[in-house]
């Protein structure tokens, strides 16, 4: 089995290049969707009430937001909870697809996480911080979490030194595709 580890900076296009990668050739771990079930569950919910003393009748991740905005350490302390869970989800996945031929993992923090040794290849995904922003903006967010969000990442020069295959996204879909084919066809 060859697992690839997918990664980059925030709004770099990470979920586009997985859809594409491993549409019909193998299962596709999203970190983020994963985070997302997380704060779905009422476990996690009530946890995240007592580790941040929130109010039980306020809008959980505007209240998480408001408390990361007061104080960086509690994305610190956010991460704590988060990671080790999503760690064993990522086990969970690769064990239930022990068969497949390749399995793909989109993971904002790869690199961050220090996960290189989990993965058999690690395609980095690159755009520019000016681009990414809009994406960000577009997508909803705003100026404050991106730079938040973004100064938690590496900069670029030092995830790049611990990956395989580098994919510039910042031109259309066709020439990202077509990229993305010629590294895929290595491993297919």
């Amino acid at each position: 089995m060859i697992k690839i580890g997918i990664t980059g900076s925030i709004a770099s296009g990470k979920s586009t290049v997985a859809k594409i990668l491993s549409n019909k050739r193998g299962p596709l771990f999203n970190a983020d969707k994963e985070v997302i079930k997380l704060y779905k569950s009422n476990n996690f919910k009530k946890i995240l009430i007592r580790q941040f003393n929130l109010d039980t009748k306020s809008n959980l991740k505007k209240s998480l937001k408001e408390k990361i905005f007061e104080n960086k350490i509690n994305f610190k302390k956010l991460e704590k909870l988060i990671h080790p869970i999503i760690r064993k989800k990522m086990k969970k996945f690769s064990h239930f697809y022990r068969r497949k031929k390749i399995l793909f993992f989109e993971i904002p923090l790869l690199i961050e996480s220090k996960l290189m040794k989990y993965f058999d290849v690690i395609i980095f995904v690159k755009a520019k911080k000016k681009i990414r922003l809009k994406r960000f903006i577009t997508k909803g967010g705003n100026k404050k979490l991106f730079r938040i969000l973004n100064s938690k990442q590496l900069p670029d020069k030092k995830k790049i030194q611990h990956c395989d295959h580098i994919v510039v996204n910042e031109n259309n879909f066709n020439i990202l595709k077509k990229k993305l084919l010629s590294i895929i066809n290595f491993y297919v």
